[in-house]
């Protein structure tokens, strides 16, 4: 009997062990522009696989755990996903389907369905190995599609083949794109099994299976970028409606922007991009691209002052009247892509003005664009931007306090601008004594009053949510600092909008701020704006509140001490801007100032005024042709018929459409280069 028994754990031991022998598991490394910034390990056994994710990057950090079990066709039966948002917030998620009943509950949200084998649930915040495993789910499937839960249809495509060799390894690889998630295709290199191999569609990362070496990535990289320019590309070719002759626009009521007045029955002529004639009569000229904009507004075309651009986005912006968009900091290699693809036509996006990003070594740096161990290496890198055209500098909040006067002297010499967050330690008033230019970010005004503080933590945040609304903005102190602000000119780039939602979120709740907008997006960047990046106590929810009518109050202040101000987003690209600026209106602002935070006051902080900002004789054509007036209502902005840049035009509606976002109101008809349309004449 003792015999028996040994044999049987004998027997259970061995096959305890074989079954471990036979589990499978793949590693990824996160790379950011300068080094590791996390990994990701994948198991697999039989019919279930786990990932365990860390991944960190200034003062954020992810740990997310994840297991699923496959049914057949990979479709995963069973989902359970745990960890902590980038922000701190608890995530936790759990998907099960039983009997054609499928059930999902977490975090953000719950739901169920009648479901068939053939539908897969994506997580709101799945890891690499549950992007892997849809890949894998839909090369199996026929046509490369499947339904999915909660809802939609995802897609895959191939796009490119490769063999990459290493040493004694050889393996072909796999580009393909998976649509229907989101805006763009997500793009990502697969192996022959369907395991992810590598992909730069990660943020800012780059991710590359373990054990092979970085300089794999960017010949990848190269094709990757270019699959994506194709197909980019190829939505520019369908909806750039481009005028070989003049535009003419007849009977449309023009925003004159400096003088906050409305303009009615003129008729504006474009020759060669550039605005020629501006007339109280009927302009005659044969043969032109003709547009009646009978009851409708024209206006300058908006500028986004805080943007983090990716070529993507061009598209996003257009469809919402922003033109102009000034990127605030990324990685060269991108934002000098991005720029080409939209200067040479190729994509849809409008001009880009560079600020180069520099922040210092530390543990919660922000690795986008040069990091530096001294002051000099710090004048070095701002001169290496300098030579490359661009016109500004932004630091960030691991920048030693001591340098910034020297740094912010020799940025000066070079004629370019100094803005950024304030340095950990350092005050907004300091910085601004120091020779900042302007200041990123309305939570940065707040901590001014609150002493010492280390910004490159969450305490930019949480301090801010907690305490904001205990400061008496009608003090003296508050006076003083403003008054000093304007009298020296330091433009504020407040992004309100990201601050709000950071500090009213909570979870299963969808973003305050983009309640007009969402029920319009794809399924995945709806659900992406439910819930809370903040891990907000309850006993701190009423202050996080009240300190989000606080950011309103600022901004009114801000106007009422002549502040210059200029509209940036730091979020969503398009939708967040019309945001960020009924912000501005609900804060107290004149409609009219408003919308020169937008238009003039930007044109004028980039040296662009001559230009654009304003709708004048000479001006290009960088026009938004809107259903309403915005002068009397600001949200008359999200009701955009017709953008014009240059010699060309875009509908809205078609530029929504094509990235899966339902439209929200109907294009204004024309007819190009002299077509006759009765609707139009």
């Amino acid at each position: 009997m003792k015999f028996l028994n040994f044999a049987v754990v004998l027997t259970s031991v061995l096959l305890l062990w074989a079954s471990k022998l036979s589990a499978e598991t793949i590693e990824y490394v996160f790379y950011d522009p300068e080094g590791v910034a996390g990994h990701e390990v994948i198991t697999r056994e039989d019919n279930r696989v786990s990932g365990i994710l860390e991944l960190g990057w200034n003062n954020r950090r992810i740990k997310m755990t994840e297991e699923f079990e496959l049914g057949p066709k990979g479709i995963p039966t069973f989902i359970h996903i745990k960890g902590v948002s980038p922000g701190g917030a608890p995530v936790e998620e759990t998907f099960t389907l039983t009997d054609g009943l499928a059930e999902w509950k977490g975090s953000d949200e719950r739901g169920s369905a009648k479901s068939s084998a053939s539908q897969f649930f994506v997580p709101k915040n799945p890891t690499i190995a549950m992007k892997a495993q849809l890949a894998k789910a839909l090369l199996a499937s026929p046509g490369h599609t499947l339904k999915l839960l909660p809802q939609g249809q995802a897609q895959l495509e191939q796009l490119d083949k490769r063999t990459v060799t290493q040493g004694d390894m050889e393996k072909t690889i796999y580009l393909y794109g998976v649509s229907g998630l989101d805006f763009t295709p997500f793009l990502a290199w697969y192996d022959e099994e369907g395991d992810l191999f590598a992909s730069h569609h990660i943020a800012w990362f780059a991710i590359l299976r373990k054990g092979w070496d970085k300089s794999h990535l960017q010949p990848l990289k190269e094709r990757e970028m270019q699959a994506s320019t194709d197909y980019l590309q190829s939505l520019a070719g369908k909806h750039t409606h481009q005028s070989e002759t003049p535009i003419l626009i007849n009977n449309v009521n023009i925003v004159d922007v400096e003088q906050g007045e409305l303009l009615r029955d003129r008729h504006l002529l474009i020759e060669d991009g550039t605005i020629t004639r501006i007339s109280l009569q009927p302009i005659r000229f044969p043969g032109v691209t003709r547009i009646n904009a009978r009851g409708m507004t024209l206006m300058p075309g908006l500028w986004d002052m805080h943007g983090h651009m990716s070529p993507e986005h061009g598209l996003l912006n257009m469809a919402a009247g922003v033109i102009s968009v000034r990127d605030i900091g990324n990685a060269h290699e991108k934002i000098m892509r991005t720029e080409e693809l939209f200067d040479s036509g190729k994509v849809i996006g409008g001009p880009i003005y560079r600020a180069g990003f520099i922040d210092r070594d530390s543990e919660n740096a922000m690795r986008l664009g040069k990091t530096v161990n001294s002051l000099e290496e710090a004048k070095a890198a701002a001169d290496w931007y300098a030579e490359r055209g661009y016109m500004q500098i932004k630091t960030y909040s691991s920048m030693e306090p001591e340098w910034i006067a020297p740094l912010a002297e020799h940025v000066h010499k070079r004629s370019m601008r100094l803005s950024g967050h304030i340095p950990a330690f350092m005050t907004a008033e300091e910085a601004v004594d120091a020779g900042f230019d302007e200041i990123q970010h309305i939570n940065m005004l707040f901590l001014n009053f609150m002493g010492s503080i280390d910004t490159r933590k969450k305490l930019r945040f949480t301090e801010v949510g907690e305490h904001a609304h205990e400061i008496d903005l009608d003090s003296a102190e508050v006076a003083a600092f403003l008054d000093k602000l304007a009298e020296k000119g330091t433009v504020v780039d407040a992004t309100v909008t990201v601050f709000r939602s950071l500090l009213q979120g909570e979870a299963g709740q969808l973003d305050k701020e983009y309640q007009a907008v969402a029920d319009h997006l794809p399924v995945d960047a709806r659900r992406n704006l439910v819930g809370s990046w903040l891990n907000i106590e309850p006993e701190h929810r009423e202050h996080y509140n009240n300190s989000s009518v606080a950011l309103l109050n600022m901004l009114r202040k801000l106007h009422e001490h002549n502040v210059p101000m200029v509209a940036g987003t730091d979020g969503l690209p398009g939708f967040t801007l019309l945001r960020e600026l009924e912000l501005y209106a609900e804060a107290g602002i004149p409609n009219a100032d408003v919308l020169r935070t937008a238009t003039i006051e930007p044109a004028k902080v980039v040296g662009a005024l001559g230009e654009s900002g304003t709708v004048n004789v000479g001006k290009k054509a960088h026009l938004v042709l809107l259903d309403g007036n915005p002068l009397e209502d600001i949200s008359a902005l999200r009701r955009s018929v017709l953008v014009i840049e240059g010699q060309n035009l875009y509908r809205p509606d078609e530029l929504y459409q094509a990235v899966g976002i339902k439209p929200f109101i109907e294009s204004v008809p024309f007819r190009l280069n002299g077509a006759v349309d009765v609707a139009t004449n």
